[in-house]
């Protein structure tokens, strides 16, 4: 029986979900989007599999997934406007193209780039939570953003690995990391000065961005230095880092397949 490959990209926001992985007995996106497929394809036979698993409350602007069917999808504009009145408010498909059956979503060369959201100095209005994370210690933003720089290159990341295993491939290679002032996200009741870490490379171990963002945090606050950091990036060093940036400031915003 023929088969049929087809790249969904969609975005979401995650505050409300256990993370995208399927899991017994809590919300997930995996679960959301397989249940809204299984009512719009009438309970034909599919499988659904992303590129990758976002964790618990963390959104996507551009997140992908390939849909396996046994029959063709006729008209893609159709297909796309069911799938979103179908699915929650915060979820939304993007975009649908055909692949053929060698393309493996997991396994094909891709670029990701994640964005952190944050603030510093003063609680906020209870509606930034889903987004943006609020550190409410001062912060020195031009010593982070030398910070930010020192993870560009390739370097022994094993530090910014949560629960690293022992035969690990920690050697990786950040295209880019960055610390700017934000001018992507707005709302009139965000405080007046917002950034973002944007964080761009080919393959991330658990929690790295998160780990990569606390550490800059603790480098802010002056719990750490800037020596601290180029030593935790030596081949063979593993330092366990204290702090994890909670995982709503986290946004997926790029997925991009070679």
């Amino acid at each position: 029986m023929k088969k049929y490959f087809y790249v969904i990209t969609i975005q979401y926001l995650g505050y409300r979900f256990h993370g995208w992985q399927k899991q017994p007995n809590v919300k997930t996106l995996h679960l959301m989007v397989d249940r809204t497929l299984n009512f719009i394809l009438e309970k034909k036979p599919f499988k659904s599999l992303s590129s990758g698993r976002t964790d618990a409350m963390v959104s996507a602007e551009c997140a992908a997934f390939e849909l396996f069917l046994q029959e063709p999808i006729e008209d893609f504009g159709v297909f796309l406007k069911l799938f979103n009145d179908n699915l929650p408010q915060d979820i939304r498909a993007l975009g649908i193209k055909e692949v053929d059956k060698k393309f493996n979503i997991i396994n094909h060369p891709k670029t990701k780039e994640y964005l952190y959201l944050f603030t510093y100095g003063e609680k906020c209005h209870p509606f930034c939570a889903p987004i943006m994370t609020t550190i409410l210690d001062d912060l020195d933003i031009e010593l982070m953003k030398q910070g930010a720089k020192l993870f560009e290159g390739e370097h022994y990341m094993k530090s910014y690995c949560y629960k690293p295993s022992e035969n690990g491939i920690f050697n990786r290679v950040i295209e880019t990391c960055e610390l700017v002032e934000n001018t992507i996200y707005k709302a009139n009741y965000f405080p007046e000065n917002t950034y973002l870490l944007r964080v761009r490379g080919k393959g991330f171990m658990r929690n790295q961005i998160r780990l990569m963002m606390g550490t800059l945090i603790d480098l802010g606050k002056g719990a750490l230095t800037l020596q601290d950091i180029k030593h935790s990036l030596e081949p063979n060093v593993f330092v366990k880092m204290n702090y994890i940036a909670p995982a709503s400031g986290l946004i997926l915003n790029k997925v991009e397949f070679e």
